[in-house]
């Protein structure tokens, strides 16, 4: 099976641990293009985060925002937003004042951690106790967290703020993500499969984490990195090097330029 397009992960697959790309990657990338196979990201960073920690990063495609986001090219396909966010972040905090909240919109982040906490998210960021600057707007994504409830009880003990038409998410065992239930990274790259005229069955997909095994069991190869959660790697096709290994380049190379 002839694969026709790349669609990967960002951290923790594509990129290494110190979040940049090795000079072999960095090659391997400029041969797919050169070759004419789409390179997409399917990721849950905000535009913003690659377009700044990234500028070198050269794609076809893009799913930001873990799907609520798509763009093609730099046009913007589709984007998949919350109505209510004031309400559903009010609702937390009026039970569970001691909740960490977060909520991007229009990629901006706005927050009700000090920005002395928020390490690298302290850019394209406002400080704010009672998110009124979201009121009747769209946005992106609500991210939670708690320091007085353990990670692995943070959707049962949330689920009941969240509508019916949102869903929730664990990203890397540190934050629930919050989004429209159409915003999943597969619904992305149906999107752009469709933009580029390719079927799913000829979809090479590489990644590491739970919001990644939807596009790895639906497209036609799914490759977990060697550094993949165990149930990632249960769900792939296959398994590749880790993410410090060049894993994913090293499966383009031999799998789709040889």
């Amino acid at each position: 099976m002839a694969i026709k397009m790349i669609v990967t992960d960002l951290d923790r697959t594509l990129l290494r641990d110190d979040k940049t790309i090795s000079p072999y990657t960095a090659g391997t990338l400029e041969k797919l293009h050169a070759s004419g196979v789409p390179f997409v990201i399917a990721t849950a960073r905000p535009t913003r985060a690659v377009r700044k920690a990234m500028p070198w990063l050269r794609y076809d495609g893009a799913v930001f925002f873990n799907g609520a986001v798509v763009t093609a090219g730099g046009e913007s396909l589709r984007a998949y937003k919350i109505d209510g966010a004031l309400d559903i972040v009010r609702a937390i905090l009026r039970d569970k004042p001691e909740t960490q909240l977060s909520v991007e919109m229009e990629d901006y982040l706005y927050s009700n951690i000090p920005p002395e906490s928020l390490g690298d998210w302290g850019s394209d960021y406002g400080y704010t106790r009672d998110f009124h600057e979201t009121g009747g707007r769209q946005v992106e994504k609500i991210l939670i967290s708690s320091e007085n409830i353990q990670p692995e009880g943070w959707e049962r003990e949330y689920e009941r703020y969240i509508p019916e038409d949102l869903y929730m998410q664990m990203s890397e065992g540190t934050l629930l993500m919050v989004m429209n239930r159409q915003a999943t990274k597969l619904n992305g790259i149906r999107l752009l499969a469709e933009r580029y005229g390719v079927g799913l069955g000829e979809i090479a997909a590489f990644g590491d984490d739970v919001n990644d095994i939807e596009m790895l069991t639906a497209c036609g190869v799914g490759v977990a990195v060697g550094n993949a959660l165990p149930e990632v790697k249960a769900a792939a096709d296959e398994v590749c090097g880790s993410n410090e290994e060049e894993g994913v380049a090293r499966w383009i190379w031999g799998n789709v330029l040889t």
